[in-house]
């Protein structure tokens, strides 16, 4: 019923290859690194399905008891360690705002519900911020525990049919409704997607596939060759704009697959790479790799307080690799082949899970919700409190296409102004309102989250989708019509990267500003651009935190310059000098890494008033 491949050289091979893709893409080394995690994937549907029938055609039953246990003496041991590692080094050296979140991430990771909690927290991996968990790369280890938990219950279950082609028949229906799962939640709900265990069984169900059917395990160099073509192709061609795991996934998966299916017909050169000394070497301590890389990665920049260089992230990597070795050496095989009773097991695994919420619960118990600003205690709520639009749903976030009447001010004026673009003219509501209230004049607030007012086309990106910005724009041009308005003001973040294929940024983002510019123009009277404040080179707060003001800096440096015909206000003079601070006029000026705070936007609101005033918004 089951033929499990024993040549076990070529999946050490794979496992090292899947292990160091994941290292270089994180490293940034390579675009597409991340289909590491669907070879890894691939190839634990494949072994553990056929270690659980080999067991079950030897034994007539499979032990439940004795799988759970040997997972989890193989799994956890490493898990932990480095768990407890990086949470002692994240709580040395970030900042007292951030232990909250740090505390929160451990418990969830410990707990192997991290996946789904990742998500609902919207920490989408393909598009991680500058101060990203140091435990997010733990999702894929909760899917793959998840799937240990129900897969040889399943297997069980269906073990008691008479259907001689009952496994694959089980098989390949998990195979195509996970798949088919996953094709639509890529487009719907992308991040759900990307950490779902329904929507990855598939790819671990393809690796079961293989296990329980002879006739796909064909042993071909062509075969083996198109395998190894298809992930080089993944890891060159795919990257961070990718919609993923969807249709793409099939490359890295097939791909996988028929390598697993080829073992034994593999190029010479192909199976000298796989099975020489590094590679097998790689391979035994790949799981511990996977572990050790990330938070070596992320916990420097904390440190250093800005990116790590080619060199620093080589050094990185190498002290994955020795790290991952000696937990190898040290933790995972003496724990592995020792024989420990089961009593022994479980109590180390609940005492380790209540050690996490312990110290998660220390860590969060140390967050600080204030940071000193000119000798004033300032709180960090109020200093990221985001514009009411984002409460009162005027703001649109990702998915949503249609904004709310959204009207503020004096809804009886003769006069009407309307903000339009993205996030970047959302954060000047608090002034405009404010203007609104003092000055007599009705405001329409049209914005949603990384939808420029420019009407340019960008790439889907994790819970960003274009076809969703597009409708968006359609149904808010067709409000304006309808208002008539007076006045205009348009904003946008000006640093986005262009799609694929599109090589100057400046004539993209002057091809849409000449567009927008003409949908725009003949339904006001004013049609203004907003210029995009200066952006800081760190998240503000965390950084005003953890060191001296005079480190906390915004850039200069414009973004794409805007060329189109819109009259254009400035406001770099009015947060910047000889340099852009972090604090000006007491106020601290952003709320994160790109947004000002509502205390500044209010503060501005006179500067912005003059200069609409001279753009000709006349009451």
């Amino acid at each position: 019923m089951s033929k499990v491949v024993a040549k076990i050289g070529e999946i050490q091979g794979l496992r090292a290859l899947a292990a160091l893709l994941v290292l270089i893409f994180h490293a940034r080394f390579v675009p597409g690194g991340f289909i590491g995690v669907d070879i890894f994937y691939v190839i634990s549907g494949f072994l553990i399905t056929g270690l659980l029938l080999k067991e079950l055609n030897l034994n007539n039953r499979i032990s439940l008891r004795a799988f759970y246990l040997r997972r989890t003496k193989r799994l956890l041991p490493a898990s932990f360690v480095v768990l407890f590692a990086t949470a002692a080094f994240a709580w040395l050296l970030l900042p007292p705002i951030a232990r909250g979140s740090i505390g929160r991430d451990l418990i969830a990771t410990s707990l192997y519900v991290s996946n789904y909690l990742f998500a609902w927290w919207q920490n989408d991996y393909q598009n991680l911020n500058a101060t990203p968990s140091p435990f997010i790369h733990y999702w894929s280890l909760a899917v793959e525990e998840q799937f240990y938990i129900f897969w040889p219950i399943l297997i069980v279950l269906v073990a008691k049919f008479r259907n001689r082609l009952k496994f694959q028949i089980t098989f390949l229906a998990i195979t195509l409704g996970s798949f088919l799962l996953g094709l639509a939640l890529t487009t719907i709900a992308p991040i759900w997607a990307f950490y779902s265990l329904p929507t990855r069984a598939w790819e671990l169900s393809i690796g079961a596939l293989l296990a329980v059917s002879p006739r796909l395990q064909i042993k071909s160099k062509a075969l083996a060759s198109a395998g190894l073509l298809a992930l080089i192709f993944g890891t060159l061609v795919f990257n961070e704009t990718t919609a993923f795991p969807g249709a793409n996934a099939l490359i890295p998966v097939l791909g996988t697959a028929a390598l697993l299916s080829s073992i034994g017909a593999w190029p010479r050169f192909l199976q000298s790479m796989a099975t020489n000394r590094i590679s097998l070497w790689l391979g035994k301590i790949s799981y511990p790799l996977y572990l050790w890389h990330w938070p070596v990665l992320v916990l420097p920049i904390a440190l250093i307080s800005r990116e790590l260089s080619i060199l620093e992230r080589i050094l990185a990597l190498g002290l994955t690799v020795l790290l991952a070795d000696l937990t190898n050496r040290y933790i995972e095989d003496p724990i592995r082949l020792r024989n420990y009773s089961s009593k022994v097991v479980i109590c180390t695994v609940v005492l380790a899970m209540c050690g996490s919420f312990a110290i998660g619960s220390a860590i969060i118990s140390s967050t600080t919700s204030a940071i000193t600003v000119n000798g004033q205690r300032i709180t960090l709520e109020s200093i990221k409190a985001k514009p009411a639009p984002y409460k009162n749903g005027c703001h649109l976030n990702y998915g949503q296409s249609v904004s709310p009447e959204c009207a503020f001010g004096d809804l009886s004026a003769a006069k009407t102004m309307v903000l339009y673009g993205d996030s970047h003219a959302a954060q000047w509501f608090p002034a405009l309102e404010k203007l609104a209230n003092e000055k007599g004049f009705r405001l329409f607030s049209f914005t949603k989250s990384a939808c420029p007012a420019i009407d340019v086309v960008r790439d889907s990106i994790g819970a960003f989708q274009m076809s969703n910005c597009a409708a968006w724009r359609k149904s808010s041009i067709a409000r304006i019509a309808q208002i008539e308005p007076d006045f205009i003001l348009m904003s946008s973040f000006e640093h986005f990267s262009p799609p694929k294929g599109v090589t100057n940024v400046n004539n993209w983002w002057a091809e849409g500003s000449q567009r927008t510019y003409a949908q725009l123009n003949s339904l006001t009277p004013i049609l203004t651009y907003l210029i995009d404040t200066p952006r800081p080179d760190r998240d503000i707060p965390n950084c005003l935190a953890s060191t001296a003001a005079d480190k906390c800096l915004a850039s200069l440096g414009l973004g794409i310059p805007q060329v189109a015909d819109f009259d254009l206000i400035d406001p770099a003079s009015w947060l910047c000098e000889i340099t852009c601070p972090a604090i000006v006029r007491n106020n601290v000026a952003y709320r994160d890494a790109s947004h000002i705070s509502v205390a500044t936007s209010l503060e501005l609101d006179s500067r912005l008033w003059q200069a609409l005033v001279a753009k000709g918004f006349i009451l």
